[in-house]
């Protein structure tokens, strides 16, 4: 469950730092690479398809899948880029609390 934890962190942070974008273009690419490394982490945790909570994991896919595809069209267009990164940066986020487990027990 610990690893949940650190993988959602990781992503959330990605997020947040593609979102405030204080460090320039290097640090949000590597944003990006925090979101795709927390989803691949968070990934055997997901529930099984069709099991009750498995939103969070969907959109923390989704979020992924679409932050990265805006970073490659944010070459060719900065606007489109930019709001693709906006909408898939913040369904990260949501995931990320709708998905962090409270406490250390196993989730049933």
């Amino acid at each position: 469950m610990r690893t949940l934890q650190i993988s959602l962190l990781v992503a959330a942070a990605g997020a947040v730092v593609i979102l405030l974008r204080l460090f320039g273009d290097t640090a949000s690419f590597a944003g990006v690479f925090a979101i795709v490394a927390g989803t691949v982490l968070a990934a055997p945790y997901a529930p099984p398809p069709g099991a009750p909570g498995r939103g969070w994991w969907t959109m923390l896919g989704g979020g992924a899948a679409i932050t990265t595809i805006s970073a490659a069209v944010s070459f060719v267009a900065e606007t489109a880029g930019g709001l693709g990164a906006l909408v898939g940066c913040v369904l990260v986020v949501i995931a990320v609390a709708l998905g962090f487990p409270a406490s250390n027990r196993a989730r049933t």
